[in-house]
C-alpha cells in the first residue's frame, strides 16, 4: 500500500487543495470541498503498450451498432462503437433509466450481450420496470452491486458487449478512504471501467446523477474521460423529454432526440416540429413560428412574447426562456434604437414552447415580430414562417441550411416564409417557382416589420 495523503477536494469541479477552502477558487461553489484521502498509488494504470509510429498504424473501421431507437442512435452519431464510452446525465426521475435499460433490451434482443448494473435499485424493482416496459429478454444480465471490485469480476466473467451502470455515483472502490460518489471514487472507478471497456472493446453507458445548477457531478472530472455526453432534459411534470450531445468523439455534438414519456416507457418523437408548435385555428398576438437547425435537423418551434405594462418605470420586468437572454436583450436594444418601439416602459415575457432551448441566431427576426405582435396587440398571418439574423444596425443577415429550413415548412404545411434578402438570392429560380411557398425577402427590420404593421 501506498502513503495515505490527505487533500481538500471540491465535489463540484474537482479541484484539489492541500487545505480546507470556504469556497471553491476554480468554481467559485461554497461549502463544497470535503477532505478526501487516497493512496499515491491510485490513478496508475498499466495497459502493456509500446510507442507506436503514426505512419505505421493500420486504419481501423468504426463499425457502428444501431440500439433500434432512433432517436438515441441520432445523438449517438448513428450509434455505438466498439470500446465506446457514454455518459448520460440529467435529474432524479426525467428517464435515464428508463431509456437506457429500453436500448439494452433492444440491443440483447438483436444479437447484443448485455450486462445493466443498478446500484440504485434492487432485482424486484427492475423486474417491476421491465414487466411495466413490456421488456422480455433472456439475454439481459441484471446485477445489482455496488463495489468496482465485483463488478469488475463479473464482466469478465460474463464478457458482455454492453455495460450499463446505472449510476456511476453509487461505485465504490475499496482503497480510497472516501464515500461513494466523491470525486476521488468517481475518478477512480470511471478510470478503472473506462480502460476495462477500451481494452475489451465494450461499449459503456454510466448514468450520471446532476448538481442544482444542472450539470453531472464533478463535470470536470468525468466529460473529459469519456467520449459521449449527453444530457436528458424535460420538465418532469410534462411529458416530453430532449436529449442532448455536449460532447461527441464519433458525431456532431448539435444533435438531439425528443421522447414522450408515456405508461409504457419513452416513446420516439419522429417529427418534433409538430409538438413545438400551436395548433390553434386561430393565431395570437405575439406568437410567431421559427425554424431552428439542431445538428441536421430542421425544427419548427414556436415563440411567444407577452408585452405588457410596467409597474415599475425604472425597473421593467426582463423574463426570458429558452432563448439565451443577453441576445434577447440586445435585440431590445436594436428594436428600440431602430424601429422606435419604447420597450423600457414595458415588462417583457419571452417563452420558448415546449421547454426546448434554441441558441442559435437564426430566431432573432422572428423574436422581433414577437415582441412587436404582443406590443401592438396585432397576430400574425396564419401559417408564416419566420427566419433571420440581425444586426447591431437592425439589418437581416442571411442564415445556414436555408433550403433544408423550407422544405421542413413546406412538409408542415406553411403557406409564407418570411427569410433574408440574401437567402432568397441564393434559392434558383426553378425553386422559387416549384415551391409551395411564397417568399417574402427582407433587409432590415424596420421595412419587414412595415410590411405587417402599418400603424
Amino acid at each position: 500500500m501506498g502513503n495515505q495523503k490527505a487533500a481538500f477536494v471540491c465535489q463540484n469541479c474537482g479541484y484539489t487543495s492541500i487545505k480546507w477552502l470556504g469556497k471553491c477558487p476554480s468554481c467559485n461553489s461554497w461549502n463544497t470541498l470535503l477532505e478526501e484521502t487516497g493512496s499515491q498509488s491510485q490513478g496508475q494504470h498499466i495497459w502493456g503498450n509500446e510507442p507506436v509510429a503514426l505512419s505505421q498504424i493500420k486504419e481501423k473501421e468504426q463499425k457502428r451498432f444501431t440500439t433500434g431507437i432512433a432517436e438515441f442512435d441520432r445523438v449517438l452519431g448513428g450509434g455505438t462503437v466498439e470500446g465506446d464510452v457514454i455518459l448520460i446525465g440529467g435529474e432524479p426521475g426525467i428517464g435515464k433509466s428508463t431509456l437506457l435499460l429500453q436500448a439494452a433490451a433492444v440491443a440483447s434482443q438483436k444479437g447484443k450481450k448485455v450486462l445493466y448494473v443498478s446500484g440504485e435499485e434492487s432485482l424486484s424493482q427492475i423486474k417491476l420496470r421491465a414487466d411495466r416496459l413490456k421488456i422480455l429478454s433472456s439475454s439481459l444480465s441484471i446485477l445489482c452491486e455496488v463495489s468496482l471490485e465485483r463488478i469488475i469480476k463479473f464482466i469478465e466473467e460474463t464478457s458482455p458487449d454492453w455495460i450499463v451502470l446505472d449510476s456511476i455515483q453509487t461505485a465504490y472502490k475499496n482503497g480510497i478512504n472516501s464515500s461513494a460518489g466523491s470525486v476521488s471514487q468517481l475518478r477512480e472507478c470511471a478510470s478503472d471501467l473506462i480502460q476495462l471497456a477500451k481494452k475489451n472493446s465494450k461499449a459503456l453507458f454510466l448514468i450520471g446523477h446532476v448538481t442544482k445548477e444542472g450539470v453531472i457531478a464533478g463535470p470536470r472530472v468525468l466529460e473529459h474521460m469519456v467520449d459521449v455526453v449527453l444530457y436528458f432534459e424535460g420538465e418532469k411534470t410534462g411529458p416530453f423529454r430532449i436529449l442532448k450531445t455536449f460532447k461527441n468523439r464519433f458525431g456532431s455534438t448539435q444533435e438531439i432526440g425528443v421522447f414522450e414519456m408515456t405508461e409504457r416507457g419513452l416513446k420516439e418523437i419522429p417529427n418534433p416540429s409538430e409538438i413545438f408548435m400551436s395548433h390553434s385555428p386561430s393565431p395570437a398576438a405575439g406568437t410567431v413560428i421559427a425554424s431552428s437547425i439542431e445538428g441536421t435537423r430542421p425544427l419548427l418551434v414556436e415563440i411567444q412574447a407577452l408585452v405588457s405594462a410596467s409597474m415599475s418605470i425604472n425597473f421593467p420586468r426582463r423574463v426570458i426562456t429558452g432563448v439565451d437572454y443577453n441576445r434577447a436583450l440586445l435585440l431590445l436594444a436594436v428594436l428600440e434604437k431602430t424601429f422606435g418601439a419604447p420597450l423600457h416602459k414595458y415588462d417583457l415575457f419571452i417563452n420558448v414552447v415546449g421547454g426546448i432551448k434554441i441558441e442559435e441566431t437564426a430566431v432573432d427576426l422572428p423574436l422581433i415580430f414577437a415582441i412587436v405582435s404582443s406590443l401592438k396587440n396585432k397576430p400574425l398571418p396564419q401559417g408564416a414562417l419566420f427566419v433571420g439574423e440581425v444586426g447591431l444596425s437592425g439589418e437581416v443577415r442571411g442564415v445556414s441550411n436555408i433550403k433544408a429550413r423550407i422544405k421542413e415548412a413546406e412538409k408542415l404545411g406553411f403557406k409564407k416564409c418570411i427569410l433574408p434578402d440574401v437567402n432568397l438570392s441564393s434559392l434558383s429560380a426553378a425553386e422559387k417557382a416549384g415551391g409551395k411557398i411564397e417568399y417574402i425577402g427582407v433587409k432590415d427590420i424596420v421595412s419587414a416589420l412595415k410590411k405587417f404593421f402599418n400603424n
